[in-house]
């Protein structure tokens, strides 16, 4: 006869992927990474108080001198037309950080749904849903994103759509793997026989144990989501009604020599903000991972 405790038994009391001993000790031990979550918290609070940080309309360039250098009026200078170039590079942020993190986001649940049923039903399901992700992720993300938005016009709404159409493979197979092997588990068996349902198992017992890839691939999701959107506005295929820091640097090609700040600032931004979503992702996956570097 089974042993009773043996049946009622349940998942690992790991808690929560921010629960586990240790983890913010492991998460900041690092200056880089301070500095890169100062940096981050910096740059949404900018974006969040853009009006009030800038003064300045970041798509009209009223009175304001053509080419003007760094200054006490122009922090960062002015571009051919006049504008502000702080109040364009903080404003950009605003464009970045949308299509970065709600695609990232979309990225992360299609991935996690797949992902999820394909390691825990397996069979059929796991090979056409497997299949299905294999051809995604042959495709070359910039180069897709670029014939589809090129096609079909550009906007916002569009970039974050397909930026996530094109990201979600990489999750879906790592969380795949994971979900299939604790789908063996002795505590996912005695949910079974405790009488749980296959979505309060997978929801409720697995998903948990396998957070922590989930958490650090959507944050590195965020830094490609932000690299694409501004290499397809530098290509002209932004939305025109936003300004975008890929569209500053296109405006700024012609006065690369005349005016180095068009180019440097918004070139800057760019750099920093992948930089620290990627210092970010590397210090969530060694505190996340009990066994990765101390």
């Amino acid at each position: 006869m089974s042993d009773p405790i043996t049946l009622t038994m349940t998942a690992p009391a790991v808690g929560t992927p921010f629960q586990k001993a240790g983890f913010r000790r492991r998460l900041l031990r690092r200056p880089t990474t301070l500095l890169a979550l100062a940096f981050l918290a910096l740059l949404f609070g900018l974006a969040v108080f853009a009006p009030l940080a800038t003064g300045h309309d970041p798509l009209g360039g009223g009175d304001n001198a053509l080419l003007e250098p760094l200054s006490p009026g122009h922090w960062l200078g002015t571009d051919d037309l006049g504008r502000d170039i702080w109040a364009r590079v903080v404003f950009g942020s605003r464009i970045s950080l949308t299509v970065g993190v709600l695609s990232a986001l979309i990225a992360v649940v299609v991935g996690v749904v797949v992902g999820a049923l394909a390691g825990y039903f397996g069979g059929w399901l796991d090979t056409l849903l497997m299949r299905i992700a294999e051809f995604f992720q042959t495709l070359p993300r910039f180069v897709v994103a670029l014939i589809v938005i090129a096609l079909f016009g550009t906007s916002v709404l569009k970039m974050i759509v397909v930026i996530a159409a094109l990201s979600w493979p990489q999750l879906a197979r790592v969380v795949r793997a994971s979900v299939a092997a604790l789908a063996q588990s002795q505590f996912v068996d005695a949910a079974r026989v405790a009488g749980m349902g296959h979505g309060a198992i997978i929801v409720r017992e697995i998903l948990p144990n396998v957070a922590a890839p989930i958490i650090v691939l959507g944050s590195l999701d965020i830094a490609m989501a932000i690299l694409i959107e501004a290499s397809l506005s530098f290509f002209g295929l932004g939305d025109p009604n936003h300004v975008s820091w890929g569209a500053m640097l296109n405006d700024a090609q012609q006065y690369l020599r005349s005016a180095w700040w068009m180019s440097a600032f918004p070139g800057l931004a760019i750099a920093l903000t992948v930089l620290s979503f990627n210092v970010f992702g590397d210090a969530l996956n060694d505190a996340l991972n009990p066994r990765g570097p101390k």
